[in-house]
């Protein structure tokens, strides 16, 4: 390959590593903010379980009719969310190992290997993406600061809008 095809080339493979990289920092993000639901339905439903309980106990059936109600609609929910979070988790586990197989093949493309080049003119120990690093994690940490703006105004508006339906507005 001729080196202007192969720099090209290189360049593709650098930006695709960065999209990907991205992408996986966002599956991590949703991984989290699943997991962090998951823990809130469960102690939603250990509530509700609770409560039927001591509905049970003292004998109101109607509040137990409600409360098995609540009871099956919770544990529906959780195992939904149980299975969105093992889906993510395994989304993420494999773009994990893609990242790292694009790692190596932009490694072993700025070694030469396979174009023809001498081999070990590339330090293919140092991470492909660390040059020009200081630029790149400032964008990160941009894209981050920004999401993270974000998902903090969404959930004060979310916020908002429950204060207010409790009040009535």
């Amino acid at each position: 390959m001729p080196p202007e095809g192969r720099r090209e080339l290189i360049a593709v493979m650098k930006d695709t590593l960065v999209q990907a990289r991205l992408a996986m920092d966002d599956l991590r993000g949703g991984v989290e903010v699943t997991r962090k639901r998951v823990e809130r339905e469960r102690s939603e439903l250990e509530t509700v379980r609770r409560r039927k309980g001591l509905a049970q106990r003292v004998g109101d059936a109607e509040t137990v009719s409600v409360a098995e109600r609540f009871e099956s609609q919770q544990a529906e929910r959780l195992a939904v969310l149980e299975s969105k979070l093992n889906a993510q988790e395994n989304e993420l586990a494999l773009v994990e190992r893609d990242v790292a197989e694009m790692k190596e093949q932009l490694k072993a493309a700025l070694a030469g290997v396979g174009s023809g080049m001498r081999a070990g003119t590339v330090d293919t120990a140092q991470d492909p993406l660390d040059e020009g690093r200081p630029g790149l994690e400032q964008q990160l940490n941009d894209l981050k600061r920004s999401e993270r703006r974000a998902a903090a105004s969404a959930d004060a508006d979310a916020a908002l809008a429950e204060l207010k339906k409790r009040m009535g507005r």
